[in-house]
């Protein structure tokens, strides 16, 4: 028997859930769910779940982890319906998940996250509904934007060596995945003084791993990205042409207050030197809807950045204050203009990917089959394919039309 795991939130958290799956062996009618702290949303959706759990399986044990059990575990230990509340450095050790919950572990097992100074990548194969697979590479974050709690729920930023992420790379790439996604919370800030890059990992994988035929980058943060990895995305037509932005708004007084490190300017230059290098990048980003102190011209300039750094898909996050950031204690904007203007910037985004996929159709592309009779273009663009698929093909199919929301594959 091993525990039913539920995950909330990022690729890593994925990774990290389906490792919790594999050594949580010891448990039986157990539910272990792997939280989300990156907004009020995210906590509130979590707490829902456990309750849901509890009702439909009253005779299950539930344990908490993840991030909004390491920055709230007072709040995760008093619903009743929680046995355990354990932290994200915990949570990773199999020690936690090898003996049965009747012995007399402390309730709450929660440590210090900013003490960690390792990270090891964890030993996950593959990932249950998911045809690519996740390389964790780096954890933690070392900046402290003011609307951010997730360096308290992640700890500090530390990286695995680039000797042992190539290792991994290649055990990932001889058990048959054809396309790899280097995860982190800030990965971009990979390697640290004195040390290798994430440009360097990157050519690194795509030289020793030739059998990988596809590589991507999960989230980035465009200042810190280095002359390897901008050299890579020109050069190497194995690393995926779609990079996922952390820009959060088009407003340099807003970014200042978020204290965000690039301007709105450096944005634009960033997106125009990434598709003189590779002409058929598409951009994705997260922007924050509602800051605090946001004007309705503030906001203007987020609305017409989608445009000015030619983005296609957004992830639109209405601004919640997260208790014991700084954003927080700022002055607050109303909630129906926060919803309002979150509503108004995924039109925004909506109207872009109509776009983006128009300009697709009649063009043939590469297509990565997946479950559920979708795929994936390089761009990372969704296709719906004509009729059911093995996951894990490369298929070589012409855009025949859409919907809005993918490309309908001929």
């Amino acid at each position: 028997m091993t525990a039913d795991v539920v995950s909330f939130g990022c690729r890593l958290n994925i990774t990290e859930s389906e490792s919790i799956r594999r050594t949580a062996s010891g448990l039986e009618d157990a539910v272990v769910v792997n939280t989300c702290a990156v907004t009020a949303e995210a906590v509130r959706q979590a707490r829902q779940t456990i309750r849901r759990i509890k009702r439909e399986r009253p005779s299950a044990r539930i344990a908490v982890t993840g991030c909004a059990a390491q920055t709230e575990p007072g709040t995760f230990a008093a619903m009743p319906e929680v046995d355990r509340v354990i932290g994200n450095e915990e949570k990773l050790d199999p020690q936690t998940w090898s003996r049965s919950w009747s012995d007399d572990r402390p309730r709450i097992a929660v440590g210090d996250i900013m003490a960690v100074q390792r990270h090891a990548a964890q030993a996950v194969d593959s990932i249950e509904g998911h045809t690519r697979a996740f390389l964790q590479v780096q954890n933690g974050c070392d900046h402290r934007c003011t609307f951010c709690i997730i360096p308290f729920g992640r700890g500090n930023s530390r990286f695995v060596p680039l000797d042992e992420c190539v290792a991994r790379a290649r055990r990932l790439a001889a058990r048959g995945h054809r396309e790899l996604v280097l995860t982190g919370v800030d990965i971009t800030s990979y390697g640290g003084p004195g040390a290798p890059r994430l440009g360097a990992l990157v050519k690194r994988i795509l030289k020793d791993v030739p059998e990988l035929a596809r590589l991507r980058l999960s989230s980035i943060d465009s200042v810190e990205a280095d002359a390897d990895l901008l050299d890579a995305l020109g050069n190497e037509p194995r690393l995926m042409p779609h990079l996922h932005l952390s820009l959060q708004a088009g407003d340099d007084l807003i970014l200042k207050r978020m204290k965000r490190r690039h301007t709105r300017m450096d944005a634009i230059a960033f997106c125009n030197r990434v598709r003189r290098l590779r002409p058929d990048v598409a951009f994705g980003a997260d922007i924050i809807a509602g800051f605090p102190t946001e004007t309705e011209n503030m906001f203007a300039r987020s609305l017409d950045l989608v445009e000015e750094c030619g983005l296609t898909q957004l992830h639109v996050f209405p601004f919640s204050p997260r208790p014991g950031t700084p954003a927080a204690r700022m002055p607050q904007l109303d909630r129906a203009v926060i919803k309002q203007r979150a509503a108004r910037l995924r039109a925004k985004g909506e109207a872009a990917l109509a776009r983006h996929l128009e300009a697709q159709v009649g063009h043939r592309r590469l297509v990565l089959t997946e479950r559920g009779g979708i795929g994936h273009t390089e761009q990372f663009t969704a296709v719906r394919l004509a009729s059911t698929v093995e996951p894990g093909k490369f298929l070589d199919l012409t855009m025949a039309g859409h919907d809005g929301r993918q490309l309908l594959a001929a």
